[in-house]
């Protein structure tokens, strides 16, 4: 039990992990971000820490797979002792009963809490993600959609959502009550009356907390703060690390926070995506016109014989950074792709169901930027592009745990890797989620210039 914890997070993906590691650390609570359970020799090597995230897979995996994985994780974290327990979703909140179940999460971690309700806030205005009378809306190229009419989320290859009411896509997954705090009860009395109100009964509800701005951020905050009890469960993206922030800066309890450094130009990256959104393709076609050496991964060979097609993307890379250029090697260039279009049926073809073809992808990915390392020591900052993707990177590599080095673009940070292999401690890493960064980020990764 760690007694000066606030709050220890389980992430869903590895993009969405390191999102909530840069709210927290910008607010002035000292986060770590580990990739196993951290137990006390772990957690000695950062004094001083008042948040702990766990990066995991949880959002591309079946309620089976989360049983047998998810619950020993989040009962790990419980025994930490933080007051707030969360499991930390995609701010578009883009799940199913079959694949990335939140209810399943919910039904999970609400028993390792001992509170009478279980609060999420999923709006986070920073990133361009609102809660209105339970609907959610995103903003895509400077555009806001309702979720189920938004360009990249109601088409996702995996989880589209087609319900923007979180209160109707939620009781898809899971039997738990779930109630509603919106936006005017916020901003008439903080919320409390019907907070009140959801928690009569037996049961423990999830009660969704609508946030519009940074006043009604604020109120969700304190109303998570100061009706936690015992201990709350939350199933909350990022928008839950800023609301608690919020209100912990405004009560004195984290101090202000320090500038971070800026971060400085290198002369050259590495890069890997294997995110399928529009906003990555849009960055892929930047990174091909401002000297990145781009090379695609060839989906049909990769599925039937991924040892040859990996070796040939190592062999690409490295002769780009042998002649001073940054690799890029991708899978796909946006949801229209060919890649994309034809991906079932190159996994049927390859006789793989097509998660197994998409974890052999995000493999590829990872022995492609592991082999690239180990060829080229020199290289110390690399990023990556698309949650499923950044998680086997990650676990290829080795790390241990992140902290946020730098800003780059809101939700992706530049952190620094923890590990025990001197090859890989202190290495620069960028996990980039598909909707997160300008179309130059990529840029920025190699060329420093944070906003």
């Amino acid at each position: 039990m760690v007694n000066n914890l606030l709050l220890a997070y389980y992430g869903d993906d590895f993009t969405g992990s390191t999102d909530a590691l840069e709210a927290l650390t910008l607010a002035g609570v000292p986060t770590v971000l580990f990739f196993e359970p951290p137990d006390a020799q772990a957690l000695e090597r950062f004094p001083g820490v008042r948040a702990v995230g766990l990066a995991g897979h949880a959002r591309g995996r079946s309620p089976a797979w989360m049983h047998a994985h998810l619950a020993p994780a989040l009962a790990a974290l419980a025994r930490l002792g933080a007051p707030v327990l969360q499991y930390k979703v995609c701010s578009t909140f883009d799940s199913s009963p079959a694949i990335g179940s939140i209810g399943c999460a919910i039904d999970i971690g609400v028993p390792l809490m001992r509170g009478d309700w279980s609060p999420s806030i999923v709006g986070v205005p920073r990133l361009g993600r609102y809660q209105a009378f339970g609907h959610l809306f995103a903003v895509a190229q400077g555009e806001g959609h309702r979720l189920d009419r938004h360009p990249t989320m109601s088409r996702h290859p995996v989880t589209p959502m087609a319900e923007s009411d979180l209160r109707l896509h939620l009781g898809a997954q899971t039997q738990r009550r779930r109630a509603l705090v919106d936006f005017t009860q916020l901003k008439r009395d903080g919320g409390d009356a019907a907070l009140q109100l959801a928690r009569k009964g037996a049961d423990v509800p999830v009660v969704f907390i609508d946030v519009l701005d940074d006043e009604t951020l604020r109120a969700a905050g304190r109303l998570v703060w100061q009706q936690r009890g015992a201990g709350v469960f939350s199933a909350s993206s990022s928008g839950l690390q800023y609301a608690l922030a919020a209100h912990w800066q405004a009560i004195g309890l984290v101090e202000t926070p320090q500038p971070l450094p800026a971060a400085g130009p290198v002369d050259r990256v590495a890069v890997v995506s294997g995110s399928c959104s529009p906003g990555t393709a849009a960055q892929i076609a930047w990174a091909a016109d401002h000297g990145f050496a781009l090379h695609r991964l060839h989906v049909p060979r990769l599925l039937a014989d991924g040892g040859a097609e990996t070796a040939r993307a190592v062999d690409a890379a490295a002769a780009a950074l042998a002649r001073g250029a940054s690799p890029l090697v991708y899978s796909a260039a946006g949801p229209d792709d060919p890649a994309v279009l034809g991906f079932d049926a190159h996994a049927a073809a390859a006789g793989l169901s097509r998660s197994d073809a998409a974890l052999r992808t995000g493999q590829a990915l990872a022995h492609v930027m592991r082999g690239l390392l180990d060829r080229v020591p020199a290289l110390r900052r690399v990023a990556v592009a698309g949650g499923d993707s950044s998680g086997e990177v990650a676990a290829a590599l080795g790390v241990q745990a992140l902290t946020m080095h730098a800003r780059l673009a809101p939700g992706a940070p530049l952190c620094r890797a923890a590990s025990a292999s001197a090859a890989r401690d202190g290495l620069e890493l960028v996990l980039k989620g598909g909707q997160m960064g300008g179309p130059d980020f990529f840029g920025i990764v190699r060329d420093g210039h944070p906003p």
